[in-house]
């Protein structure tokens, strides 16, 4: 039976965490582009983060050779980066056998999304068996911090929700109980800080995350993708 898993992993030296840990209030989604010579590409996605302090971030980023900005959509931002160094030469001293993770990752497994966290990657990966998905969190616990979020078999998917941390519900339920998210809005950012008692930056961290991980476990999961065409408002 395949399952589905999303986990941590805690590694300083994987790409692109440099970036993350500048712009601490964005979210990067990560993509691994293999078709374009030996080393991938870095197709980046950054969600809530304006385009100066990222282009600061990866001008700085020694793992980036080169950068290019794509485009932007609202608080949107789109890279494709070449790497500085292959992924040997980047992994090879954190990790004990970079050939087994490359054969653990083209073996019965499909990673499908990477966030780039200021200390590591977040991943959801496809995995044909248990044992597939046991190879493969071994692995990483023999090089750093593993942690587990959710593992799920394919064929009972958890109800829309599941994936968010206690803080971001509490901080969702409580934004929409103020009337934030009403047209016009209800409450303010600082309203809902001081309900919760923690700081509108924080308030706002966990609403940006909370509502990225509904739109990804709803949305987002239609396939085909939503024409370009869908007037949007």
């Amino acid at each position: 039976m395949s399952l589905i898993a999303e986990f941590e992993i805690h590694c300083e030296q994987l790409p692109l965490v440099s970036v993350a840990a500048a712009v601490p209030t964005a979210t990067l989604h990560l993509e691994l582009q293999f078709a374009h010579g030996p080393q991938p590409l870095f197709l980046l996605t950054v969600i809530d983060g304006r385009r100066e302090p990222i282009d600061a971030a990866l001008t700085a980023a020694d793992d980036v050779a080169t950068y290019t900005h794509i485009g932007e959509a609202g608080d949107t931002q789109r890279y494709q980066a070449a790497p500085a160094y292959s992924l040997d030469e980047q992994l090879g001293g954190a990790l004990d056998d970079l050939a087994e993770l490359k054969t653990l990752a083209q073996t019965e497994t499909i990673i499908d999304r990477i966030e780039v966290m200021s200390t590591g990657w977040t991943q959801t990966g496809w995995f044909a068996h248990r044992e597939a998905f046991d190879a493969f969190r071994r692995f990483w616990q023999r090089q750093s911090e593993f942690r587990l979020r959710r593992l799920t078999r394919n064929d009972a998917p958890e109800p829309a929700g599941e994936g968010l941390t206690d803080n971001q519900r509490e901080a969702l339920r409580t934004a929409y109980e103020l009337g934030y998210f009403e047209i016009p809005r209800g409450a303010s950012l600082e309203e809902v800080a001081t309900e919760l008692g923690i700081s509108a930056s924080s308030v706002s961290e966990r609403l940006r995350r909370g509502q990225t991980q509904l739109i990804e476990e709803t949305v987002a999961t239609m396939w085909p993708p939503l024409s370009e065409s869908v007037d949007r408002i």
